[in-house]
C-alpha cells in the first residue's frame, strides 16, 4: 500500500514538473529563413534600423555607416566604451562605465550633453544605462541595486523601483518600458517605475529588444519570450559560432565575428 502511494506521489510530481515546462516552453519555436550574409568586422554590433543604417563599436570607436554618410565617435580619455544604445537615432547615449560618465550624441556623433555621475548632487555608481523617453535615461543604480528614470536635464529621478535582490546582467528600454534581466529574474518596468511583470530567468544571459517584443540570449541560441501568454519560443537559425544578436522588427542578424547573417522571422 506504502508503495503504491510513493507511486502515485511521484507521478503527481513528474506531471506538476512536465506541466510547468511545456507551460513556458510548449509553444513551437519559430522557423527562420536565411537572407543574405556579408563579410563584417566589430567588436561590438549596436543596432542596424529599418533603413540599413549599422551602429557598431570597433577598437573603442563607435561608428555610425549610412548609405552616403559615415560617422564615428571616440573620447579614449574616458577608457573603453561599456556600451552605446542607438533606439532614438537623435539621441545615441553612450556609456563609460569606467568613469561613471555618459554621452549624449546627435544623428551626427556631435556631443549633446555630457553626465558625469560622480559630481552629481547625489552620486550615483552605474552599471548599466539605457535610453527612455524625453531627455531621460535609465540607469541601474549599483550602490541601492535600483533602476532609476533620471532626467539628464534637470538632474531629478522621474521614477525609481524597490530593490533588485540578485545581479545585473542586462538592461534594454525604449519610450515606455524598462526590462532588466538579473541571475535569478526578468523584470519588466513601465514609465513610472512600476513593476509589469517579473519571471524566472531561465539560465539566460542578454537581453534583444525590438518594438516593444523581447528576446533572450543563452550560449548560442535566441529565445522569444511571448509576454502574452509568458511562454518562451526558441528561434530556430543554423549552428553558427554566434557573437551576437541583433532583432529589428521581423529580421534576425547573427554576428559571428566574421560574417553578418540575416534572417527573416517566418512567424511570431
Amino acid at each position: 500500500m506504502e508503495f503504491r502511494t510513493f507511486q502515485f506521489e511521484m507521478k503527481t510530481v513528474l506531471y506538476f514538473i512536465f506541466f510547468i515546462s511545456y507551460s513556458i516552453f510548449g509553444q513551437e519555436p519559430i522557423e527562420t529563413t536565411f537572407v543574405s550574409k556579408i563579410p563584417f568586422e566589430a567588436d561590438c554590433l549596436i543596432g542596424i534600423d529599418n533603413f540599413g543604417t549599422v551602429y557598431y563599436i570597433n577598437k573603442n570607436t563607435l561608428y555610425k555607416i549610412e548609405d552616403k554618410n559615415n560617422y564615428s565617435y571616440s573620447n579614449v580619455q574616458f577608457g573603453k566604451i561599456t556600451s552605446a544604445n542607438s533606439f532614438n537615432p537623435l539621441k545615441i547615449t553612450v556609456f563609460y562605465e569606467d568613469f561613471n560618465t555618459a554621452f549624449i550624441l546627435d544623428n551626427r556623433f556631435a556631443e549633446i550633453l555630457k553626465i558625469d555621475f560622480n559630481s552629481l548632487e547625489y552620486y550615483k555608481n552605474v552599471s548599466f544605462v539605457s535610453t527612455a523617453n524625453d531627455n531621460a535615461l535609465w540607469v541601474f543604480n549599483e550602490d541601492i541595486q535600483q533602476l532609476e528614470l533620471f532626467d539628464y536635464k534637470t538632474h531629478k529621478i522621474r521614477a525609481t523601483t524597490l530593490p533588485i535582490q540578485s545581479k545585473a546582467l542586462d538592461l534594454k528600454s525604449n519610450y515606455n518600458y524598462a526590462w532588466i534581466l538579473t541571475e535569478k529574474f526578468l523584470y519588466k518596468y513601465n514609465y513610472f517605475g512600476s513593476l509589469v511583470y517579473k519571471i524566472e530567468n531561465m539560465g539566460y544571459t542578454s537581453l534583444v529588444e525590438s518594438n516593444d517584443k523581447i528576446f533572450l540570449v543563452k550560449n548560442n541560441s535566441l529565445t522569444f519570450f511571448n509576454e502574452s501568454e509568458k511562454v518562451y519560443q526558441l528561434i530556430e537559425t543554423p549552428e553558427l559560432l554566434t557573437k551576437q544578436f541583433l532583432v529589428t522588427n521581423e529580421t534576425v542578424y547573427i554576428y559571428d565575428s566574421k560574417i553578418l547573417h540575416k534572417f527573416q522571422l517566418n512567424n511570431k
